[in-house]
């Protein structure tokens, strides 16, 4: 019984690791990406900013979730660094994402606002595209080490039944 007790506690070890090895994958995927969220309104915007340089980022995303939805009523737009207008985009989902090219060096804004009088509940965020590679690497060994210790604690429980019915 010691034997089998000890599998557990490292396939558990596993599962926490896998578990930590996403929350790494998390922080890297967020890694630069400002976040905000307000109520808007036909008076009211929320805006959040973010500094990124041209030398290290070539593409931005920003993304924008709409709590109470409702059609043709808030819209996105990005300023570059001479807050001039690159990207204007009504939000037609409750959840919306976007690319965008970064051009120069400085702070890039998101500016979410509605042409309704109600207030509307809206988180945003923008910032450097996450990097693909590291994620996937991320992601699979999480997935990896998650699947290792799940199947470690199914077969440690199924030969433990397995020796207790023998046993009586």
């Amino acid at each position: 019984m010691q034997k089998s007790g000890l599998l557990i506690v490292i396939f558990g070890l596993f599962i926490v690791g896998g578990l930590a090895v996403s929350v790494v994958e998390n922080q890297v995927t967020l890694e630069g990406i400002e976040q905000g969220n307000g109520k808007v309104t036909s008076s009211e915007v929320v805006s959040i900013s973010v500094d990124m340089d041209r030398e290290k980022i070539l593409r931005g995303v920003f993304a924008v979730q709409v709590m109470e939805f409702k059609e043709d009523t808030i819209s996105a737009k990005i300023l570059d660094p001479s807050n001039l207008e690159i990207i204007s985009e009504d939000v037609n989902e409750d959840m919306f994402e976007k690319e965008f090219d970064v051009t120069e060096s400085g702070t890039y804004q998101l500016i979410i606002q509605s042409n309704d009088d109600d207030e509307i509940y809206v988180a945003g965020a923008i910032g450097p595209l996450p990097d693909a590679n590291k994620k996937l690497l991320l992601s699979s060994i999480s997935l990896g080490i998650l699947i290792i210790g799940m199947v470690g604690l199914a077969i440690t429980g199924i030969i433990g039944i397995k020796n207790r019915k023998k046993s009586v």
